[in-house]
């Protein structure tokens, strides 16, 4: 054994080094046999190696398993003597020995109770005795019990492995690992072997010829796999001169410092050592869990007659109860036939089989050349970021290349390792985790969880979100610089690649650059205003504030178990309340000036001609911070060139799409009733507003912002209409043509008949949150003219709309005006006839025509 150690420490060669112990074992327990058995070489005995002997896996200090086979009873009690002089003589010689002794007939026997005997002779071995004998035990006895028990072997494996998998986590990622018992470990790897060998003996009535054919493939990934784990557990057996399988903190940096495992000797950096353990406990994880997933169900009668495999429309693959498999004779050339399978593992669930896997991985080569590209790519890959299971079909992604491939910026994550103690998985792993997290919150199990699974559908572009999320941690690949702004980088390039527009960009990059800012703020007191505000100023934007929450609350509970205590993410909540209100009620009091903070300004000057500087100031000067923050730099150039023209057009108007809305902006002097005019010729035309917000600058431009949809898809049907709805605008804004008459007959053709849920109408004032406004909300009923009407009713109360936070959820109105009547906030009476009228006006616009 001083010999094999020193050979080890030489080579590093774990594999040859088990080889090697089990060849010496042989040759020792040979000897033995043989002197035991002078002068009675007639008994019908025979000796086998078992178990990881019995595969010449025999580690440094492992138990030797052997089995004493009997031909019958009296040939027991005859060589019983011999049989202990044996085992005391392995014990005296310092070989632990765990023995065994069964007659053929007792061998044959299946103890439900005593599994893992059962299991050792399935990695048996002849080393002497009576060779017969082995056969019949060999050819006989183990397969016939084998084949009769064949569903309760496979289901108790089953459980087994399970049991222990759950032990640990159902993850390969653990601190200090198991070399043998956790996911990825030995066990794993012995497990899949021994289900590839339990399922060819019912297939084929004999054992297979070449035990572990199932893990050989083109890319002997697993025998790699194999062998790192091999060299990995030798080095801590020798080094704790015992069985001892845990790879702590010190015995990796001292495996890193010796290159155990790794092709190159010298010495390797820990995390980097780790890396290349997750990545092959990976390999070995992923194939004892799919074989698994091959052990038959309980079938019901009803399912026995109905068509088990569903051909996949346009692809080679056909779906087998949950399992997503390849057709026979199956080519690979179309790489978004692939990806219309990852959609639908990422819906429903699938999981691949082993074999369309391992065509997958093997056709990697050719797909590539036929990569998909631009918004085609990305189509693809929202897709699976949408579904359900999003984070299993990115695991199943990662696993066989594809994501790589698709996302080469995702490769320099793969299984990186994150040395300290907070951090429980791998970098790859915790983006999929945080994405699993957020998929999460549609079936909440705790309060917090279902407070914040009430921000989820209050996220407009949630792909963008979820592509955000996959990209965050990109730049923790380069460890010698902050890896916010290196995942950036690495995002911005993507989205480059993939023809993202300039917003949806910005959305996406500011997202991950801002990852952390909430985390932070979380470390100071929550409750503290002026950490409210910094945090508020960094942030900017109510929908990137629901973003980051939600993002936040992800990566925390993806870093480890319990990183995310109910005491952290209700603080989180509080955070979240406390940001959102602070927003709400400080929008008035926030606006630019470029003597406080140029840097704005001398952004956008970079945009526009030196001539019109002076003018971009004036523009820009006592704008709401809320408008400059929701808008990118392009929009606001070009609002600002539009207001250069308003002596020329003293109505200017931009309207673009902007995913399933349209986007209007109305810049214009300041006039009575301009927001009201707005707002009643988009409901003249049947605009459905969903969001709306009206800001002025110190030189009295306003710029009124409105989202709508085209509910009867007119401009959609009908480009020629564009026009006409733009000039009507520009005609009812400029006071040309009067909106009452359209809208009237648009409101009686679309009254209340239609609603679902009444919403009773309720105004509340606030005259203490600003300092600048009196907040009204608006709580009604969404019907047409709504938003008119109560702009109105403003305006012959004297009141200035300073800012109007205009929102719609289902048929509910929730309506916010900041407002002031010559330049102060309204008085008590001023509030109370406002709210008398404003009833009186919502009540008269619910009522039926000609009430």
């Amino acid at each position: 054994m001083a010999l094999v150690r020193q050979t080890f420490e030489r080579t590093g060669d774990g594999t040859a080094a088990i080889r090697r112990r089990s060849a010496v074992v042989d040759r020792i327990l040979i000897e033995m046999w043989r002197r035991a058995f002078t002068g009675n070489p007639g008994f019908n005995v025979s000796l086998l190696a078992l178990g990881g002997y019995g595969r010449k896996d025999l580690f440094p200090f492992s138990d030797i398993d052997v089995l004493f086979a009997f031909a019958d009873d009296k040939t027991e009690e005859q060589a019983r003597e011999h049989v202990r002089a044996i085992v005391q003589g392995m014990w005296d010689i310092g070989l632990r020995a765990s023995p065994a002794s069964r007659t053929i007939k007792e061998a044959g026997r299946f103890d439900p109770d005593n599994l893992e005997f059962t299991l050792a002779t399935l990695d048996r071995r002849f080393l002497a005795g009576q060779f017969p004998l082995y056969q019949q035990l060999h050819q006989t006895a183990l397969p016939g019990l084998v084949l009769s028990e064949w569903n309760t072997i496979t289901q108790k494996l089953g459980e087994i492995a399970r049991a222990r998998h759950a032990k640990f986590g159902n993850t390969i990622f653990h601190l200090e690992p198991n070399l043998k018992d956790c996911p990825g470990g030995l066990r794993d790897y012995h497990l899949a072997v021994w289900f590839a060998l339990l399922f060819h003996l019912k297939e084929t009535r004999e054992w297979p010829r070449q035990r572990g054919g199932v893990f050989q493939s083109a890319r002997g990934d697993a025998e790699a796999a194999f062998d790192f784990l091999a060299a990995a557990r030798c080095f801590l057996h020798f080094r704790h001169n015992r069985d001892d399988n845990t790879l702590d903190w010190q015995s990796q940096d001292e495996a890193a410092a010796n290159s155990i495992g790794l092709e190159t000797r010298g010495t390797a950096d820990p995390a980097y050592w780790m890396r290349t353990y997750y990545r092959h406990a990976r390999v070995i994880y992923r194939r004892a869990v799919l074989l698994m997933e091959n052990l038959p169900a309980p079938v019901s009668f009803y399912k026995q007659f109905r068509r088990r495999r569903t051909p996949i429309a346009g692809t080679d693959f056909v779906l087998d109860q949950g399992r997503i498999d390849i057709l026979p004779g199956a080519q690979f050339s179309d790489t978004s036939a692939i990806l219309r399978i990852f959609t639908l593992m990422a819906t429903h669930g699938y999981t691949l089989s082993q074999g369309a896997e391992d065509r997958i991985t093997d056709a990697l080569p050719a797909l590539a050349i036929h990569i998909p590209e631009g918004p085609y790519l990305w189509n693809s890959l929202r897709e699976v970021l949408l579904g359900p299971h999003a984070a299993h079909a990115l695991r199943t992604m990662h696993a066989l290349g594809v994501l790589e491939m698709l996302l080469p910026e995702f490769h320099g994550i793969d299984a990186l390792v994150i040395r300290d103690s907070y951090h429980r998985y791998t970098v790859d792993e915790h983006t999929f985790l945080t994405i699993d997290n957020v998929h999460g919150l549609r079936t909440p199990h705790h309060d917090y969880e279902q407070r914040l699974g009430q921000l989820l559908p209050e996220v407009d572009r949630l792909d963008l979100f979820l592509l955000a999320l996959l990209l965050h941690d990109t730049g923790k690949a380069r460890r010698d610089v902050e890896h916010t702004g290196q995942s950036v980088e690495l995002a911005d390039s993507f989205m480059a690649r993939l023809d993202f527009d300039a917003e949806e960009r910005e959305t996406v990059l500011r997202l991950i650059k801002q990852h952390l800012e909430m985390s932070n703020a979380l470390r100071r007191d929550i409750f503290d205003l002026e950490n409210v505000r910094n945090f508020a100023d960094k942030v900017g934007s109510p929908t990137l504030l629901k973003m980051l929450t939600l993002l936040t609350y992800a990566d925390i509970k993806a870093v480890n178990p319990d990183a995310l205590t109910p005491w952290k993410a209700e603080n989180l909540w509080q955070l979240y309340m406390a940001t959102a209100n602070f927003m709400d009620r400080s929008v008035d009091e926030i606006r630019y000036h470029a003597a406080i903070d140029p840097t704005l300004l001398n952004r956008l000057r970079a945009m526009v001609p030196a001539a019109q500087y002076e003018g971009l100031g004036l523009f820009l000067e006592g704008l709401p911070q809320r408008y400059l923050q929701t808008r990118l730099p392009e929009h606001i150039r070009n609002h600002f060139q539009l207001a250069a023209n308003l002596d020329k057009d003293p109505v200017q108007l931009d309207l673009r799409p902007l995913r399933q809305l349209f986007d209007l902006t109305v810049i214009a002097r300041d006039r009575t009733r301009l927001f009201a005019d707005v707002a009643g010729a988009l409901a003249a035309w049947g605009m459905n507003i969903v969001k709306a917000g009206a800001f002025s600058n110190d030189q009295g431009v306003v710029v009124d912002s409105f989202q709508f949809s085209d509910v009867f898809r007119t401009l959609e049907l009908n480009p020629s209409e564009k026009e006409r709805f733009l000039k009507y605008l520009h005609d009812v804004v400029a006071q040309k043509v009067p909106v009452n008459h359209r809208l009237d007959g648009r409101r009686h053709s679309n009254h209340t008949a239609n609603v679902k849920v009444e919403v009773a109408t309720r105004l509340e004032f606030d005259s203490l949150s600003s300092t600048q406004s009196t907040l009204l909300q608006v709580i009604a009923q969404d019907v047409p003219g709504l938003l008119r009407q109560v702009a109105l009713v403003l305006s012959t109360h004297g009141c200035n709309i300073e800012v109007a936070l205009i929102d719609t959820e289902g048929e509910t109105a929730i309506d916010v005006f900041y407002l002031t009547r010559e330049g102060t906030k309204l008085s008590d009476p001023i509030q109370a006839s406002l709210a008398a009228d404003l009833t009186a006006a919502l009540e008269e616009l619910r009522a039926p025509a000609g009430a």
